[in-house]
C-alpha cells in the first residue's frame, strides 16, 4: 500500500485492536479483516499483543503486532499503558492507511491520538460493541472521550445506536456482526463425543456457556440455576468456554466458584471450567451440548448466540432488548428475565426434557444465523469507508 493512496478507489483501512485473545471485540475484527480480505479490500489487521505468539488463530490477513508493555498491577494503570504502547507503535504504520478502524476504548483513545499529531490525518471510526460498567472517574472518562473523539461512530445493534444517542449525545450507524454459519454446522461428530466425554457429560445433560465467569455475563444467575436443575432431579454438566479478559474480575470469580458447595454442586463434576479453547475445537464444543444458556446482563451482539445457532444448538438468553432485534422469544430462543436464576432453570429445563422444543429452537435458530453473514456486514463497512476515506 501506498502512503495516503486509494487502491482502485478503495480507501485502505487499518483494523485496529487492543488485543490477540479470543473475546468477542476481536473475533469480529479477524473475520471482518479476513471476509475484505478475501473480496481483495486493501485491509490490514493491527493489534497489542505478543508478535512472536500471534494471534490465538491463524489469520490469513495481512497482519501486523505491536508489542504490548508488561502488565501492570491496576486497571487504569494497564488500560493507559496500553493506550501508550498503541499510539507509539501505530504512529509508523498510520501514513499508509485513510481510516483507522478501531475496536474498543483502547484503540480508539491510541487512533486519535496519532490523528490529531498527523499532518494527514487518517479518519478514525469506531466500533462501539458495548460500553464497560467502570467506577474509575479516569477510565469513565477515557471511554467517553473513546466514544467522542472519533470521526464515525459505528454500533452492532439498534439498542446501541439509542444507548449513546441518549446517554452520550453522539450519533452512531448500525452495521451488524456476521457469523460463519458452515465453520459451525461442519463440526466433526467425533471430535463433539470426544469433547462430551471429556466434560464429563457423556450420560449426562450438558449446557454450554461461552463468556467466562464475569459479572456481565450472569455466571452468579447461571450457577443457581443450575443448583435449581438439581434439586429437580436433573444432574446436567455446565461447561464453561472462555475467561481471558483484560479486566480483573477474580474477586467475583473466586466469589461465584466459593458458593458452588452451598449450592450443593462441585467444581470439575457439575461445572467444568475450559477456559479459552483451541480455536479448532470450538464448534465441536457447540456440537457436544445440548443447549447454550446465556443469561447476560448486558451485550453489544451476542455473536456467541448466531455461533451456537450455527451449529444448531438451542440456546436460551436473558431477554434484553438487543436480543429481540434478531431472535422471537419463545420461536427462536427462550428467553428469560435478567438475573431470575429460577425462570432460567425453568427454561434450560423445558429444553432438556421436550425433544419437540429443542427441534423446533434448531430449525429456527438455522433460519437467524443465515440473515447476518460476513460478507453482508463487509459490504456494509466498504460503503462506510468510501464514505470516509
Amino acid at each position: 500500500m501506498t502512503a495516503g493512496r486509494e487502491v482502485a478507489g478503495q480507501a485502505p483501512v487499518a483494523l485496529v485492536t487492543y488485543s490477540v485473545k479470543p473475546r468477542g471485540g476481536v473475533v469480529h475484527t479477524l473475520a471482518l479483516a479476513e471476509t475484505l480480505h478475501a473480496a481483495g479490500y486493501p485491509v490490514r489487521v493491527i493489534a497489542l499483543g505478543d508478535p512472536a505468539a500471534r494471534f490465538f488463530r491463524p489469520v490469513p490477513a495481512p497482519s501486523a503486532i505491536i508489542e504490548a508493555p508488561p502488565s501492570l498491577p491496576t486497571l487504569e494503570e494497564r488500560v493507559f499503558a496500553n493506550v501508550d504502547a498503541l499510539a507509539a507503535g501505530l504512529g509508523p504504520l498510520a501514513a499508509e492507511y485513510s481510516v483507522l478502524h478501531t475496536q474498543d476504548c483502547i484503540s480508539a483513545r491510541a487512533a486519535c491520538r496519532v490523528r490529531d499529531a498527523s499532518t494527514a490525518p487518517p479518519v478514525v471510526i469506531r466500533t462501539v460493541h458495548h460500553v464497560d460498567d467502570f467506577t474509575s472517574p479516569s477510565l469513565i472518562d477515557c471511554q467517553r472521550q473513546a466514544i467522542l473523539e472519533p470521526d464515525r461512530i459505528l454500533v452492532v445493534s439498534e439498542r446501541w445506536r439509542e444507548i449513546l444517542a441518549e446517554e452520550y449525545r453522539t450519533g452512531a450507524e448500525v452495521v451488524h456482526n456476521g457469523v460463519d454459519v458452515a465453520r459451525f454446522a461442519a463440526a466433526d461428530p467425533a471430535l463433539a463425543t470426544a469433547l462430551r466425554q471429556r466434560a464429563g457429560a457423556a450420560a449426562r445433560p450438558l449446557i454450554l456457556s461461552v463468556g467466562g465467569i464475569e459479572p456481565r455475563k450472569g455466571s452468579d444467575t447461571l450457577m443457581a440455576a443450575v443448583a435449581e436443575l438439581r434439586r429437580s432431579g436433573r444432574r446436567p454438566v455446565l461447561a464453561v468456554v472462555g475467561g481471558h479478559s483484560f479486566q480483573d474480575y477474580r474477586e467475583y470469580r473466586d466469589r461465584v466458584l466459593s458458593s458452588l458447595p452451598d449450592l450443593g454442586l462441585s467444581l470439575d463434576d457439575d461445572v467444568v471450567l475450559l477456559g479459552t479453547v483451541p480455536d479448532a475445537e470450538l464448534p465441536g464444543w457447540y456440537a457436544a451440548a445440548d443447549v447454550l444458556a446465556f443469561p447476560s446482563t448486558k451485550e453489544g451482539w451476542g455473536l456467541a448466540v448466531l455461533e451456537a445457532m450455527s451449529a444448531g444448538l438451542p440456546v436460551v438468553a436473558s431477554d434484553l432488548p438487543v436480543f429481540r432485534e434478531y431472535l422471537r422469544p419463545g420461536r427462536d430462543a427462550l428467553m428469560v428475565p435478567v438475573d431470575d436464576s429460577r425462570a432460567l432453570a425453568t427454561a434450560l429445563a423445558s429444553v432438556l426434557g421436550d425433544h419437540a422444543l429443542a427441534d423446533r429452537l434448531r430449525t429456527a435458530g438455522y433460519r437467524v444465523a443465515a440473515r447476518f453473514t460476513w460478507s453482508a456486514s463487509a459490504a456494509e463497512h466498504q460503503k462506510i469507508y468510501a464514505g470516509a476515506g
